[in-house]
């Protein structure tokens, strides 16, 4: 005899409770409220050091500027939303049984926002906001979950600022001096290096400083929140994925070299106005960006055995042929 099923099961709800989609209703409310309760002290609580009344996320967007080199700071949230989306539906099917394990993750993010308090660093309350919210998903919704939004809630860490992050750049800038003038010098111009300021021998421009910014710490940065995404995304093996991430610091190095680089081959052989003003302000997005993805995917192709999208379709279109059963 067949069991008859019940109006639980009818309704899509297993023993538990939980619905077909993985999220309890009860465990929907619960989220709502930590969310309510982590917008107040995040965007209404004054932030000791920020200055007059700002809430520790306003500080947070005012730190994005040229001056602190974290302009890229405006898509960190964006990217960060758009990742989550992108695992929605996984997120939806992999919730399940909370564990406590998630509690003392919490509670580590309340102490850096406690910290930040008592210390006047509204980075330190920034840097606990992933904490309290992958640990209140593994608290609500499991291991599975937490996997799935490890990466895009703690990818919010690449847009705190960090403390005198403009007197870190001192060796990259050196670095990036010297190589500008090793590339002018493939190029026939001859240039004298003294400090982080390079001049024509012959004269042609105007003597041009290796500033912060054009050492290439902003691309830099651009280029490691670009490549992290790049790697989480990739259907690579873990090892594969640090390598991508780590592929950013060489090839960043490298682009920042071509356009300077550029830059002294225009203002040598043509407008030295036009190449130190309309030619820097442009080259980074026309000549450092497309040059630096094409690396990164040559890395990419390199570390799959070839291009990735056609070894995925290769993969795909696999074929598995069996032997005809012979009849008795």
């Amino acid at each position: 005899m067949e069991r008859e099923s019940t109006s639980s099961e009818n309704a899509g709800i297993d023993p538990k409770g939980s619905t077909a989609s993985g999220i309890h209703p009860g465990t929907l409310a619960v989220c709502l409220a930590c969310a309510a309760v982590v917008a107040w002290f995040y965007f209404f609580v004054a932030a000791p050091g920020a200055g007059g009344d700002l809430s520790t996320l306003y500080w947070l967007e005012t730190t994005w500027n040229k001056e602190t080199d974290y302009e890229h700071g405006f898509l960190v949230p964006v990217i960060m939303v758009g990742l989550i989306a992108f695992q929605w539906k996984n997120l939806r099917n992999a919730a399940g049984s909370g564990t406590w394990a998630g509690l003392p993750v919490v509670l580590l993010g309340c102490l850096f926002f406690v910290a930040a308090q008592r210390t006047g660093q509204p980075r330190l309350a920034v840097g606990g906001l992933p904490m309290i919210l992958w640990g209140s998903s593994l608290y609500l919704w499991g291991w599975k979950t937490g996997r799935l939004l490890f990466f895009p809630l703690f990818f919010l860490f690449l847009a705190i600022p960090v403390p005198e992050f403009q007197q870190a750049t001192t060796r990259l800038q050196i670095l990036s001096t010297h190589l500008a003038q090793w590339g002018a010098e493939l190029f026939g111009i001859q240039t004298v290096v003294q400090g982080t300021e390079i001049r024509s021998l012959g004269e042609k421009w105007e003597p041009l400083e290796i500033n912060e910014g054009c050492g290439g710490i902003r691309s830099l940065m651009a280029l490691i929140m670009i490549a992290s995404v790049w790697a989480y995304l990739a259907p690579v093996s873990l090892w594969k994925k640090a390598l991508l991430c780590l592929a950013a610091f060489p090839l960043a190095i490298f682009g920042n070299m071509l356009r300077l680089t550029s830059i002294f081959v225009i203002s040598e052989y043509g407008n030295p106005h036009f190449a130190s003003n309309t030619w820097h302000d442009w080259s980074g997005l026309l000549l450092f960006y497309p040059i630096s993805l094409m690396l990164l995917l040559g890395v990419h192709s390199v570390l799959e055995g070839g291009l990735p999208w056609k070894r995925r379709k290769k993969i795909a279109v696999r074929t598995i042929v069996h032997k005809p059963v012979e009849a008795n």
